[in-house]
């Protein structure tokens, strides 16, 4: 065989058939996940949602919404965080294109396409399409919706530090130091001085004082490697009940600055309506197993008084860790002692152990799938509302993707992939346990039958 060489100067054709074109197969994972929302006529209801926000005959040709939605669930299934990312994945896989319904001479939508396409469509409108996913869930038989466990992650803004500026003046960073070292004494300051200066300072960057011009919904807080960054706090509400999914049945976006114990409450007051809606929806209304949450599990993070004498109120039962206290005075706090020993029973039973185990398990697998692997750890839009907006479509994302687990083993297209690859990396393992095997028992008769031996060796 003759070796071929690289073309450096080729003329392209004027025109080319598009059946002439070099075609891939379209990805088995897409395929089976367009036939789940087409089962469930995600198109229709996904446009019949969006018509108030487009015009009939006037401006631009638009970026349909089921394509739309469909450009945020690749931003999970491929791990991209950007919707630059997602725009150019989409325009160079053939696959993709197949699962978006772009045909091979159409061009897919650049990223200044989908941020506009945001910004239009409201947020109502997003929560609608996650409460869709919920109730796809619901028809799988995949939604308990007794117990649910609650807890907070922080995700790192476009936002950098440096850029901060304070509350009062708009002075930036350096600016404020300068001040303080002309202040002090120092005409001209080095940055030597102003490095002493800063470090002997309290509360450095606190977010009553400091906050970032162009996103000011960032927070500073203490990221989980220990890094200190801007960031936003997300919370999931995780379906725990006995053969349950580990669903995220509600996602809510805080200050990354509030306590655990502030953010709870509106968390489960979300949990609570995405429930009643799938309750009170005819196709739906027999999978749920309870229409009301009745156990909320969480850390110890979440425990205070107050928290556990709501949630006795609205006649859920608590599982929350209590932190080291030492000894305490509950006089005149009859009504908060009762709400603490009765969690303290429940936690120290068999049920409380199963479930904080099982807290621990689910939780930070959702975690992880959506912000490590899903690669939405750092954000890429500013504004609390716009990041929801594509974290609820995200997060549905990794809901259907237990449908499909549900349906197919695996619920990513690098899953799939690597089931192909699993099954014949354990078709090799047998080969070499067979082999090793085969060489023992012929090595045990050599030494059985001792020097003279005329069994073969080979």
């Amino acid at each position: 065989m003759a070796m071929g060489r690289r073309k450096r100067h080729h003329q392209q054709p004027l025109f080319v058939a598009t059946s002439d074109l070099p075609r891939t197969p379209a990805h088995p994972f897409y395929q089976r996940l367009n036939q789940l929302l087409d089962q469930h006529h995600f198109d229709p209801f996904v446009e019949t949602l969006c018509q108030p926000f487009y015009h009939d005959s006037l401006g631009r040709p638009s970026l349909p919404p089921a394509q739309y939605f469909r450009l945020l669930l690749l931003g999970y299934f491929e791990g991209i965080g950007s919707e630059r990312g997602i725009a150019w994945q989409a325009a160079d896989s053939f696959s993709l294109r197949a699962f978006l319904g772009y045909d091979l001479h159409e061009a897919t939508p650049d990223h200044s396409t989908i941020s506009r396409t945001r910004r239009l469509i409201d947020l109502e409108t997003h929560e609608q399409v996650f409460h869709w996913v919920l109730k796809v869930l619901a028809e799988h038989d995949l939604i308990r919706g007794k117990t649910v466990a609650i807890d907070a992650t922080t995700l790192e803004a476009n936002a950098a530090m440096r850029s901060i500026v304070r509350r009062d003046t708009k002075e930036t960073y350096q600016e404020f130091l300068t001040r303080l070292a002309k202040a002090s004494g120092i005409e001209t300051p080095t940055r030597e001085d102003l490095v002493k200066i800063d470090k002997g300072r309290k509360n450095k960057a606190s977010n009553k004082e400091w906050e970032h011009p162009h996103d000011p919904d960032a927070r500073v807080a203490k990221m989980k490697d220990g890094t200190t960054h801007l960031a936003h706090k997300v919370e999931h509400a995780v379906d725990l009940g006995e053969g349950a999914s580990g669903a995220v049945l509600a996602v809510t976006l805080q200050a990354a600055d509030q306590g655990d114990t502030d953010t709870l409450l509106p968390t489960v007051g979300a949990t609570a309506h995405n429930l009643r809606a799938l309750a009170d929806d005819p196709a739906t209304q027999d999978k749920i197993v309870k229409e009301r949450v009745a156990e909320v599990v969480t850390d110890k993070g979440y425990h205070r008084n107050e928290t556990l004498m709501v949630l006795e109120e609205l006649e859920m039962r608590s599982y929350l860790p209590e932190p080291e206290r030492g000894r305490r005075d509950w006089q005149g706090k009859e009504a908060e002692r009762a709400a603490v020993y009765a969690n303290r029973r429940r936690i120290r039973g068999r049920r409380g152990k199963r479930l904080l185990r099982r807290r621990g398990e689910y939780l930070e697998r959702s975690f992880a799938h959506v912000y490590e692997t899903g690669g939405l750890r750092r954000v890429h839009l500013r504004g609390r509302e716009n990041i929801l907006k594509r974290l609820l479509v995200h997060v549905g994302g990794f809901n259907l993707s237990v449908v499909m687990r549900r349906l197919v083993g695996r619920g990513t297209p690098r899953g799939l992939q690597g089931r192909r690859v699993g099954l014949l990396g354990l078709f090799w393992c047998l080969l070499w346990v067979v082999a090793a095997l085969k060489r023992w028992l012929s090595g045990w008769e050599r030494y059985r039958c001792g020097p003279d031996c005329s069994i073969a060796t080979a």
